[in-house]
């Protein structure tokens, strides 16, 4: 139990030996019906379609209301690369719909979607200083001391978020093992103010990051939204959490999150409604002593 705890754990980076993406995760509902030149395959996929374009224009309308950075070209680029975005279905919901008006049989989808705005466009912007403004898009910055650690020493560390934001950190074991650091039996909390450093372990926090075997290649997985995230199968372990839900199914579980609606209307659509949403993975190396 006590080489987990030498947990390299961050929330969140850009950097040369992090993966990172941010996206945002809605709510829509798609709505199609049969025609003499529209099979039920066709019209299934018609209303699943009109899901995925709402999803968009939900989320585009989001980044647009919630984004007020001062660099116009920047902001551009923003609604630019959510606009152009592609949709992934985290749950979906579909049944023939037999209630008026309607035209022949109707077919209507309710969706949770994340959207995934165009990666090279977000590679573009993702180092300029105004990504640290409150007012735009989820990210998180974490860092420590340095990048390889050896057997016996203990590793701090900070992060620090450009607005309020839920965090989940997960730690996976050479052998595979995967572990919940944050939230932990004895620090409950997942939620973070931005523009706050956070040090970790730190306060109610009972394990210490030390380096002990087995060494090698390990990885932190964190994830941060600014709703609620989704729950996930965990027991106690110590200081920890012991992850129960099957890994394959861990990302969809953790982007269950809780949706929030603003108050800007989207024609035919009702409010804009979304919660941002951030992924990294980090890999870490480990090392016995000289």
């Amino acid at each position: 139990m006590g080489r987990i705890f030498y947990l390299l754990l961050i929330i969140l980076i850009f950097s040369s030996t992090a993966i990172a993406s941010q996206s945002a995760i809605t709510e829509s509902e798609g709505y199609a019906c049969m025609s003499e030149d529209r099979s039920k395959r066709q019209t299934e996929e018609t209303a699943l379609q009109d899901a995925k374009k709402k999803a968009v224009e939900q989320v585009s309308t989001y980044i647009q209301s919630e984004t007020k950075v001062k660099d116009f070209e920047l902001q551009h680029d923003l609604v630019n690369a959510y606009a152009n975005a592609k949709v992934r279905i985290i749950e979906s919901k579909g049944a023939w719909d037999n209630e008026p008006p309607r035209i022949g049989d109707c077919y209507r989808i309710k969706i949770k979607a994340e959207v995934v705005p165009d990666e090279e466009a977000m590679k573009r912007i993702s180092q300029s200083k105004e990504l640290d403004d409150p007012t735009a898009p989820l990210k998180v910055n974490v860092w420590t001391d340095k990048k390889e650690y050896r057997a016996g020493e203990k590793v701090k560390i900070y992060m620090k978020g450009n607005k309020p934001f839920y965090a989940r950190v997960l730690y996976r074991q050479a052998d595979g093992s995967l572990v919940q650091i944050l939230p932990n039996p004895y620090r409950k909390d997942n939620y973070f103010q931005g523009g706050v450093v956070y040090e970790i372990p730190s306060g109610p926090d009972r394990f210490e990051l030390e380096v002990t075997p087995p060494f090698g290649e390990e990885s932190i997985i964190v994830y941060a939204s600014t709703g609620m995230l989704g729950a996930v199968d965990v027991e106690p372990a110590g200081g920890v959490y012991k992850i129960r839900t099957n890994f394959d199914e861990l990302g969809d579980k953790i982007r269950g999150v809780q949706i929030v609606e603003k108050g800007v209307q989207i024609t035919g659509n009702g409010k804009s409604k979304a919660s941002e949403f951030y992924e990294t993975k980090l890999s870490i190396k480990t090392q016995r002593e000289r």
